[in-house]
């Protein structure tokens, strides 16, 4: 929910919003028509990230501020690039939530998708949307899941009862990763799955998630 007035009273300079509707098209339009300016913002690979870290750093005219930030990301993803090149690339879910048979994770072409591929994983990904059916799901048959709503969910807080809940779901109890207990809760959900200077941090805790034995 976007409350219009408020931001309208706040006399912005400049709106950031995020797009495939996380805010609204019809708040967008609303925002522009009233003369505010508004960028919008929806990548979905990791450089697409870069590009609109730099993107807000010459709106906000911090252009070297921005240059900075992205340098010391790219540093930080190429190290650890070369930590996972010669480990084995396990197929992995990471779950943003699941509801009534379906799983929702990161989508095809996303950057979460993209992530988990730096990390040293192979991806499983759903639909644009990243929603993933029952029946796709366990066609991937994942080796490793990666619960990224643990955070959020008590029945997941810990490994031995969130592989409890995984494996009462129908279907999951034929899954390689359950079957091998390779169920993780994941609390970096937040640092992982939203796209701005942090997400390298997400992207070191994906990498020790995926491949402990390389941090050891």
């Amino acid at each position: 929910q976007v409350d219009v007035e408020r931001i309208v009273e706040t006399e912005p300079d400049l709106v950031l919003a995020a797009g495939n509707e996380l805010t609204p098209s019809t708040v967008i339009e609303q925002l522009d028509e009233l003369g505010l300016t508004v960028l919008v913002l929806y990548p979905e690979t990791l450089d697409e990230v870069y590009a609109d870290i730099e993107l807000v750093g010459e709106a906000l005219g911090a252009h070297a501020l921005a240059d900075a930030v992205v340098a010391n990301m790219e540093n930080r993803v190429a190290a650890l690039e070369e930590l996972v090149a010669d480990a084995d690339r396990p197929v992995t879910l990471y779950e943003i939530f699941y509801a009534e048979g379906t799983t929702y994770t990161a989508g095809e072409d996303s950057f979460l998708a993209s992530l988990l591929e730096i990390a040293g994983a192979e991806p499983v990904v759903g639909d644009a949307q990243g929603t993933l059916g029952a029946e796709a799901l366990v066609e991937a048959d994942p080796e490793l899941i990666l619960l990224g709503d643990a955070s959020y969910d008590p029945s997941l807080a810990d490994e031995e009862t969130a592989l409890e809940t995984v494996a009462a779901r129908p279907g999951w109890g034929e899954l390689t990763a359950v079957n091998e207990r390779n169920v993780v809760p994941y609390l970096d959900d937040i640092v992982t799955t939203r796209p701005g200077p942090r997400i390298v941090d997400g992207l070191d805790a994906l990498a020790r998630a995926i491949h402990p034995e390389l941090f050891d």
